[in-house]
């Protein structure tokens, strides 16, 4: 059947779902007793300091807002490279990348210690700053997406709808660019001053968000007992298995390149042999259970129609994915700054030591409630709106 004669419906509100749906809004009230917690003490009860400013629920918002733009992927190869396979879990893709995003930017507006202060951020604009171009990248794909979604609900905007899907795919790697560019032109931090982080940070929103999708995916079509077959998630696994070899091999070529050049030489050893617990999460981490072990799973022929294997490699990738995004955005801050290249610099303020960072139960709290929020958006999107196809079974979906 073409996926244009596809029927949608709701998901059907069941017991279970109320069930996850509470623990969910669980997530989001933990979330808030910690912002009102960090508001009223004051940022010192976490593990942040002057030297770590970006600890652990920006590892969680960056993870988010990162894999909203990768699971919007979805929708773009169904609309913009017209692959019929896809098409039909387009609104879920574009509902998906909404969630994650809103729950990302919850996490950093509520992290920042007055939350007011987004108005300023709003309304007065350094164009100069990386900061102020993400406020409009984020906005923005907002709302591409919701006009994305519209022109797929209603059949008057259909006319709209290649062009709203081309808008959307663009707006998201320049998101996803404008993300990595916050630390790429970070240029007195060693591991963040590359070129080649921004190129990474899209390769790996296309693996996360993947993988996220792909897991809400099975869950809700298992929740609702609806069909969904071999043809749908064989097409994901292996695309899933491209856009992790392409992050691996991006992150490798980062090092590659840095190693060649002996300045870099110090954060490097760092990094990849002396750093402790980030030289465990770079090796073990990321390495080995967000890129190995998952491109293991996905083309072990044994394994080629297991559904669990696939659901564990993406468990893997995230797991993988949050590792490399602690590594990248922590251990950049605690190895120390350069601020003047090639001198000696001598003073009490820490310089050229190797900072101490352990976030504190209130930046889980925090980082678990923009997830709890960014599901409870997603699940309560598909009861509110006709997301789901009532079946992807192998015969009722393009194979293109």
């Amino acid at each position: 059947m073409s996926s244009k004669t596809m029927v949608y419906s709701e998901l059907h509100a069941s017991k279970v779902y109320y069930f996850i749906l509470g623990i969910c809004l669980a997530l989001v009230v933990l979330g808030a007793f910690s912002f009102f917690h960090l508001e009223h003490e004051g940022h010192y009860v976490t593990g942040m300091n002057n030297q770590v400013v970006w600890g652990l629920p920006h590892v969680f918002a960056i993870f988010l807002i990162v894999a909203a733009s990768g699971a919007l992927n979805i929708a773009s190869i169904g609309t913009v490279f017209r692959k019929g396979l896809y098409q039909p879990m387009g609104g879920l893709s574009a509902l998906l990348a909404i969630a994650l995003l809103l729950g990302g930017l919850a996490i950093l507006v509520l992290d920042l210690g007055h939350a007011d202060r987004l108005i300023i951020a709003m309304t007065y604009y350094n164009f100069k700053s990386i900061f102020a171009w993400n406020i409009i990248l984020y906005n923005g794909f907002l709302a591409l997406c919701i006009l994305y979604i519209w022109t797929m609900q209603d059949r008057k905007m259909k006319v709209l709808y290649p062009y709203a899907g081309f808008f959307a795919f663009s707006w998201r790697l320049i998101l996803t660019l404008g993300t990595g560019s916050i630390f790429g032109f970070l240029v007195s931090r060693a591991y963040y001053n590359s070129a080649m982080i921004a190129p990474l940070f899209i390769a790996l929103s296309f693996a996360l968000g993947l993988a996220v999708f792909i897991i809400l995916l099975f869950f809700v079509y298992r929740l609702d007992k609806r069909e969904l077959g071999d043809l749908v998630l064989n097409r994901l696994r292996y695309l899933l298995a491209i856009f992790v070899a392409a992050a691996m091999f991006l992150e490798l070529a980062r090092h590659l390149t840095a190693l060649y050049i002996a300045q870099r030489h110090g954060v490097e050893q760092f990094i990849l042999l002396e750093g402790g617990i980030y030289t465990l999460l770079f090796w073990i981490g990321q390495v080995l259970v967000g890129g190995l072990i998952p491109l293991s799973l996905i083309f072990c022929r044994a394994l080629k129609n297991n559904h669990w294997s696939l659901l564990l490699a993406s468990a893997l990738v995230i797991v993988g994915g949050f590792a490399q995004l602690y590594v990248i955005i922590v251990g950049g801050q605690v190895y120390p700054l350069e601020l003047f290249p090639n001198a000696e610099v001598q003073s009490s303020f820490f310089d050229g030591e190797i900072h101490a960072y352990a976030p504190s139960v209130w930046e889980w709290m925090l980082g678990l409630g923009g997830i709890g929020l960014a599901l409870t958006i997603y699940f309560f999107g598909m009861v509110a709106l006709r997301f789901l196809p009532r079946s992807l079974a192998d015969t009722e979906v393009e194979a293109s």
